[in-house]
């Protein structure tokens, strides 16, 4: 899927290509050789046609031109001092390889193409500095040239990918919407295999973390503290895109993840535990304002779900995705690719529900990471049916997630502490016997310190889960 470059760097680039280079000065003062000079003036100025016959005539020299040889340096590392030819040498060799892709080719087979380049990418810490800039766009363009025509994973790629996430993910932080848009461009250029897409994961706190934050941005689940606020209370965000994210960015990073989830059966659990994709992704869904964006919201959801269906499908169902469906089916919407992962993931969620119980909702509501007063908390029925299986269903996963849950403060939403307080005191009401293992997953210290909170109700239904134990504790 090909993305028109962003503006900020086409204006970078067209300023540097009209500025005026002393080349001849550049010689005398050696900087640059003759034999450099005479190649970049055979390609510099002159008509596309006339520049691509040039370079194929001699690609082993203008190979060696920018990366270097066995008996010379390349242009950038004779000129290194030299920050104006370095800046249009940078915007030239994007250019050669853009019009010439055979230029490309012998570049990804010389022995260390991105040696004389990779330095520049870590000289300066200024963010509108353009020289790593430049770099970086040159590099995004040749790595994705060499992933996408290597039949396997190359070293080279390997060395270089770790270095180019690292740079473009300071671009992603920026507070510039233009220099942001070049480096989450950059990573979906850069994102065409599974190895490159394995690299970027590796890396996620640097790669994916500030993305995961635009998105939550453009979702209003962000307070103006910039803090997560709860994954599905809606009811108080506007219609439209919060946080000021503009259209072409929000695209740019629902593209880059689209492009992740073709590895979805290794990372959608960690995206779902780490991230809470399914209920930041559910609420983008309400909020899409074109049919690019709903498309590539459904086509990633499509692609987790699918793959990680027990841990995801009862988070969906959860947050109320099906209903949302099913308004969505209502519009009127043509996009073919859009209407197949919309029917897709419809009929996925219809055939899941179709045999959910009320404890695959408790669970699954549990294991979204947020609590809400939904029925089976208040019931007693439910708890003398279900308390067994909640403490041993998978090893005992929801009393562990329950401590994970009451691990975290909720500043924002106090009510999910007092919920799990309750369903801890159900527990121990329930199975008094099995109280040790709530205690090991750390369930009663915690439960005795929030005791002491701000909060009324969490201190209320603290204090009853506390008296429980101690109930059952005097009792035994």
């Amino acid at each position: 899927m090909s993305l028109d470059p962003p503006s900020y760097l086409g204006s970078l680039q067209n300023n540097i290509r009209a500025r005026p280079i002393p080349w001849e000065g550049a010689v005398r003062a050696g900087n640059i050789t003759d034999d450099h000079l005479k190649k970049i003036k055979a390609v510099d100025k002159v008509r596309k046609e006339q520049r691509i016959q040039t370079i194929k005539t001699d690609l082993a020299g203008y190979t060696t031109l920018l990366a270097g040889g066995s008996q010379s340096k390349s242009v950038l590392e004779s000129a290194s001092r030299r920050t104006d030819i370095v800046q249009y040498i940078l915007v030239l060799a994007s250019d050669l390889i853009q019009d010439v892709p055979e230029l490309a080719d012998s570049l990804v087979s010389h022995p260390e193409p991105y040696k004389p380049f990779l330095p520049f990418l870590h000289s300066s810490n200024n963010a509108e500095d353009p020289i790593p800039l430049l770099t970086s766009t040159f590099l995004t363009a040749l790595v994705s040239h060499s992933l996408v025509t290597s039949s396997k994973p190359a070293p080279r790629d390997a060395e270089a990918l770790p270095q180019l996430y690292t740079y473009l993910s300071t671009l992603t932080k920026n507070s510039d919407s233009g220099l942001q848009d070049i480096g989450v461009q950059g990573f979906s250029e850069l994102l065409r295999k599974k190895h490159a897409r394995e690299i970027f994961w590796k890396h996620r706190k640097e790669t994916l973390d500030p993305l995961i934050e635009t998105l939550r941005t453009a979702a209003g689940t962000k307070d103006s503290s910039g803090n997560s606020v709860a994954g599905n209370n809606t009811r108080s965000i506007e219609p439209g895109l919060a946080g000021g994210v503009g259209l072409q960015l929000l695209y740019r990073v629902l593209l880059v993840i689209w492009q992740l989830t073709f590895e979805s059966e290794l990372i959608g659990e960690d995206l779902q535990e780490n991230y809470e994709i399914i209920q930041l992704y559910t609420q983008l869904l309400r909020l899409s304002p074109k049919e690019k964006t709903t498309r590539l919201l459904l086509a990633t959801l499509f692609n987790l779900c699918d793959s990680n269906r027990s841990i995801l499908l009862p988070v969906a169902v959860f947050v109320r995705l099906p209903a949302l469906l099913t308004n969505l089916a209502g519009r009127h919407l043509v996009d073919p690719d859009l209407l197949e992962d919309l029917n897709g993931l419809s009929t996925m969620l219809d055939e899941y529900t179709k045999t959910q119980t009320t404890f695959d909702q408790y669970a699954a509501e549990v294991q979204s990471g947020h609590l809400r007063w939904s029925p089976p908390h208040k019931n007693p029925t439910f708890w003398k049916e279900n308390a067994r299986r909640i403490l041993d269903e998978s090893n005992g996963a929801l009393p562990k997630k329950l401590a994970e849950i009451l691990s975290k403060d909720w500043e924002n939403d106090k009510q999910v502490l007092a919920i799990a307080c309750n369903d801890v005191g159900q527990l121990v009401k329930e199975l008094p016997e099995r109280r040790a293992q709530l205690e090991r997953a750390g369930l009663k210290t915690r439960v005795m310190e929030l005791m002491a909170d701000k909060d009324e109700t969490v201190r209320w239904e603290s204090l009853r889960a506390v008296g429980e134990w101690l109930r059952y504790t005097f009792d035994g």
